[in-house]
């Protein structure tokens, strides 16, 4: 019987709760997860390829050890179904937190179908907990000196703090209107 093997793609700039949610209930429907962290420039990821992919395979030695035995790290900067097939992939999994995901995810499942139509495009519905969640959002709030404990583990949370020279006590900074 041949493996089921998933790709999980993203930038993951960084890794939030929604994103590990994904992962733990993903490798559930798959035997063995790749996790491509894309390379993608063209969004100004605020920390390099290699920060995280490290910043990933962090987070993963703290998920359930029997699921983390079965997911890899890997990065990629080629066509999504370039990649599905360089790992033998059959499935590609999708995250959904809102409605206004669907779109463009359902675009994207129809114009990977067209390039490979033997890998399949599994969409999973955000817990209700994490649907508002998006790394956008978490960098806004933390290069504020916001609080976002809720939405990235402490440690993805400390490496944001490093990255904006915050102390763990900063406030937010506050702007006058002009």
């Amino acid at each position: 019987m041949t493996k089921r093997i998933g790709v999980y793609p993203g930038t993951f700039d960084p890794i939030t709760n929604g994103h590990a949610d994904i992962i733990l209930r993903a490798v559930k429907i798959v035997d063995k997860l790749v996790i491509g962290v894309a390379r993608n420039a063209g969004k100004g990821p605020l920390f390099t390829t290699d920060e995280r992919v490290e910043i990933v395979r962090d987070e993963l030695k703290h998920l359930d050890p029997a699921a983390a035995k079965r997911i890899v790290v890997r990065p990629f900067d080629n066509l999504l179904m370039h990649f599905a097939v360089e790992v033998d992939a059959s499935v590609i999994i999708r995250g959904l937190r809102a409605v206004s995901d669907f779109e463009y995810e359902f675009q994207m499942a129809g114009m990977n179908n067209r390039l490979n139509n033997k890998v399949e495009t599994v969409f999973l519905m955000a817990s209700d907990r994490f649907q508002f969640i998006s790394s956008r959002f978490v960098k806004e709030i933390g290069q504020l000196g916001g609080d976002i404990s809720h939405f990235v583990s402490g440690r993805v949370a400390k490496r944001l703090s490093e990255r904006f020279n915050l102390k763990d006590d900063a406030k937010p900074i506050r702007r006058r209107r002009r």
